[in-house]
């Protein structure tokens, strides 16, 4: 098959559907990624063909932008790029000279428009909870909208299929892009939020169980851990600064966060009140304080997988791609969420017992020593932290999830 992948977002969005286009490869499929600019290196490397979206990286930008990374701004920022790009995500499909299959996150517009009009089957894949609500387990969408789990499920059940304010502001941009592709657009963006022709869930039950109002068909599989460590090692000067002492506590605030001087700013100050060693991972190094000590060692980029089984505790900021290799590699974590699906993934980790939170008005010097200082000192979070990983390690192999997929660009091809 010529199965196309679509991701959109960040590093922590991209790099899922890179494992993914690996799986699809060892299973003989040809496999292309479609998304920003910024990701045709990393595509490449791991043998996918890549076709960027549009003369300008859009995509790109929408990460770098520093509403990105706010509560407030993130996901009205996330939709309404992702409906602007969709008529030059859907030129990109038709560019591709034909598909078996597409694979895209929720906001994939232009895959959705791509189904309608071409007939390409098209499966919905979900890394997170928030995406789809359920009645049932709401995922927790943070602290201003906590009263929302405490309702009936009759009374989430009419709260979600009201439009809101995102809706509104995505509405006219995807009728816009509909009209100029010819394609009949939904009543609301929230209709296009599932394919009909199937949802694949990547994240485990045992970290959200399934429930009865989640979209059908749908597999659950588990997390697909990916940080281009086939591609990209433990740069020397790293290597050897983890050999030198006692394990680091790794610090990073997000692959593109552009508003990561304070994280920075509390981190130093944190670990120099510790008296521990630390690596500052962020690909901005001019967030960084300046002169920082021999204790501490700043990097662009490292894989996880390598680097946090040399660590002695986590601090990030709750995306599932970098919670889900911290829960492989058995580390205590310390999220500070900011917005998307981080709330939830933080108040999961809790729930978990293998780690702590502190939303970014806690996120002192204080209370980041404080909370270190637990995560270090408590054997019961490296206790919960050695139990999550065992269970990752313990996840079967893709070839049933696999299977599934092709089932749905053949039972697509019947009807």
């Amino acid at each position: 098959m010529h199965i196309l992948l679509l991701p959109f977002g960040s590093s922590g969005d991209v790099f899922p559907y890179i494992w993914l286009g690996r799986q699809l490869l060892a299973r003989g499929h040809r496999v292309t990624m479609i998304t920003g600019h910024g990701y045709a290196e990393q595509a490449r490397a791991a043998g996918l063909a890549f076709v960027p979206v549009g003369e300008t990286d859009e995509i790109s930008a929408m990460a770098r932008d520093p509403r990105f990374w706010t509560g407030g701004q993130g996901a009205m920022i996330y939709f309404t790029t992702a409906a602007r790009v969709a008529v030059a995500t859907l030129a990109a499909i038709e560019g591709c000279g034909g598909a078996d299959l597409m694979i895209a996150p929720s906001a994939g517009y232009g895959a959705r428009m791509a189904r309608e009009k071409h007939g390409i089957p098209l499966v919905t894949v979900h890394f997170h909870t928030v995406t789809f609500p359920s009645v049932y387990e709401t995922p927790f969408l943070g602290r201003s909208l906590s009263w929302l789990r405490r309702m009936p499920p009759w009374v989430k059940r009419i709260l979600f299929n009201l439009p809101h304010k995102l809706e509104r502001a995505v509405l006219p941009l995807l009728r816009r892009a509909c009209r100029s592709a010819g394609v009949r657009a939904p009543w609301l963006p929230m209709h296009w939020q599932n394919s009909p022709d199937g949802v694949l869930v990547l994240f485990p039950d045992w970290h959200a169980a399934p429930q009865p109002d989640w979209p059908r068909p749908h597999f659950q599989w588990s997390f697909p851990l990916e940080d281009l460590g086939a591609e990209i090692g433990l740069e020397p000067e790293l290597a050897a600064f983890l050999k030198e002492g006692p394990a680091p506590v790794v610090f990073t605030p997000g692959s593109m966060n552009p508003n990561a001087a304070r994280f920075f700013e509390v981190a130093l100050e944190a670990v120099t009140r510790l008296g521990c060693r630390a690596v500052f991972v962020t690909s901005k190094l001019s967030q960084l304080p300046a002169n920082l000590p021999p204790e501490v060692l700043a990097v662009k980029y490292a894989p996880f997988r390598a680097l946090l089984t040399h660590t002695s505790a986590f601090v990030h900021h709750g995306g599932m791609g970098t919670m889900s290799l911290a829960y492989q590699s058995g580390v205590p974590q310390l999220i500070q969420p900011l917005t998307h699906d981080q709330p939830d993934n933080a108040e999961r980790l809790v729930r978990n017992g293998a780690g702590l939170s502190l939303y970014p008005d806690e996120f002192t010097p204080e209370n980041v020593t404080n909370s270190l200082r637990r995560l270090l000192e408590d054997a019961s979070f490296k206790t919960a932290a050695l139990s999550l990983a065992e269970k990752v390690r313990a996840t079967p192999a893709p070839d049933a999830m696999l299977s599934w997929l092709e089932s749905r660009a053949i039972a697509r091809a019947r009807s």
